[in-house]
């Protein structure tokens, strides 16, 4: 039930959103003021938290409202496959984040692995694009797509960064504790499928 609320939430935010965007009635706009206002409700009452943080989050939003980007680099080494452990959670995870205003996908998948992992890498083709509503993850207060490239590993060195403490590669069926809000076990496992049989199509929702 949880998950159907915060969606719900998420497509109220995005209706007033977009409804603040184009409206010109002061009685609309009070109107999506109050929309606006009873999703933060809604999202803070799912993860039990404070609802005026969530509508200052949703205040800041503006324009026509969309899903936000999160990209993740696949890339292998000896069949084990790159995870940076995150700081925030002590959690392993593929490398990855939100895309930057500027950046390609491929660039911005380029960019965190380098950030995160020391590593660069190349691009090379896109394994998935994914709803992340419809994968299994924890709701949160926003609708993302997650885009996974298969990323081929062309120089640098393990490092860490201000987000990340650790950094190794592992065997399908050797996976360390995954943050689960960012990578899923079945995703890395379709990772390594796309890896092997680099003629498999993109996955999409």
């Amino acid at each position: 039930m949880s998950d159907r609320l915060m969606r719900w939430a998420q497509r109220l935010q995005a209706m007033a959103q977009t409804g603040l965007e184009f409206s010109n009635d002061q009685y609309d706009i009070a109107r999506y003021h109050e929309l606006r206002t009873i999703a933060a409700e809604m999202a803070a009452g799912t993860l039990a938290d404070d609802p005026a943080y969530f509508d200052r989050q949703y205040a800041r939003e503006a324009g026509y409202a969309t899903p936000k980007i999160d990209v993740r680099g696949a890339a292998f080494r000896d069949d084990g496959i790159l995870l940076v452990r995150e700081r925030s959670d002590g959690l392993w995870t593929l490398p990855g984040g939100w895309a930057d205003v500027g950046d390609t996908p491929a660039a911005a998948v380029e960019r965190e692995i380098f950030e995160e992992s020391g590593y660069t890498a190349r691009a090379i083709r896109v394994a998935a694009v994914y709803d992340r509503d419809r994968q299994g993850h924890a709701p949160i207060p926003y609708a993302v797509y997650k885009i996974f490239f298969i990323c081929e590993l062309t120089g640098g060195a393990a490092a860490t960064d201000h987000e990340t403490d650790d950094v190794g590669f592992f065997g399908e069926h050797a996976l360390p504790p995954l943050s689960l809000s960012r990578t899923l076990p079945a995703q890395i496992g379709r990772m390594f499928g796309h890896y092997r049989n680099p003629h498999w199509a993109t996955d999409f929702d």
